[in-house]
């Protein structure tokens, strides 16, 4: 298990939700990039150095501090799509290899490289830039359908990390909450939405939204 590329995004507009702009076009970088946990959400930081978001009540903050997609997704994808889909096109800010991001549990912890740690909080929900930069009609629901989703993490431990950091799972919570689940569950299958309270390290914004769905 490894990070394959660390990926920065370079500004660009953002006709498709009318923002400034998007970083969603994250680009592979040479030599190591400094991790710190960004605070909360609302200003555009995020956990790698030179990166940032600019849909400020989506994006970003700490528990969307780093975005990880897994290169054997994007090489899925690569053959349903009939092109080809370079490190970083989701907008991932690590592309990995060997590790099954959409079976990662909620709260399962990743030491990337020497030290920095991460902490798998949540799924990525596809939007209108998604859908715009990889200039694909219907995106939005064929990506929902394939529940494959990447994982966002928070910063628990800062450091540096580089292309070619092994990724070791040093903590696994006890339950069986996934990032395949969590997005269905959160993606028209609310049903599932119960099995989720049990998975603390969700965004504390989710747990409120599932709770407030639920009746609680």
């Amino acid at each position: 298990m490894k990070v394959l590329t660390v990926n920065v995004g370079v500004p660009q507009d953002d006709p498709w939700k009318r923002k400034s702009a998007t970083g969603i076009d994250k680009r592979p970088v040479d030599g190591p990039v400094a991790v710190t946990a960004p605070g909360p959400k609302g200003d555009g930081a995020v956990g790698l150095s030179g990166d940032r978001v600019y849909d400020l009540s989506h994006h970003g903050g700490t528990y969307q501090a780093v975005y990880a997609y897994a290169r054997e997704d994007l090489d899925a994808w690569a053959v349903t799509m009939g092109r080809a889909l370079p490190n970083g096109v989701f907008g991932e800010n690590l592309t990995t290899a060997g590790i099954d991001i959409t079976g990662a549990l909620i709260g399962d912890r990743w030491r990337v490289g020497d030290t920095v740690v991460l902490e798998v909080t949540s799924p990525r929900i596809p939007c209108q830039t998604f859908q715009g930069w990889l200039d694909r009609s219907g995106w939005i629901k064929e990506f929902t359908r394939a529940a494959v989703p990447g994982a966002y993490l928070r910063v628990v431990t800062p450091g540096e990390v580089r292309a070619d950091d092994p990724i070791e799972i040093v903590h696994r919570p006890d339950h069986d909450v996934t990032i395949g689940l969590s997005f269905r569950a959160f993606s028209g299958e609310p049903e599932l939405l119960p099995k989720l309270l049990v998975a603390d390290a969700l965004p504390p914004e989710d747990l409120e939204q599932i709770r407030r769905r639920l009746g609680e």
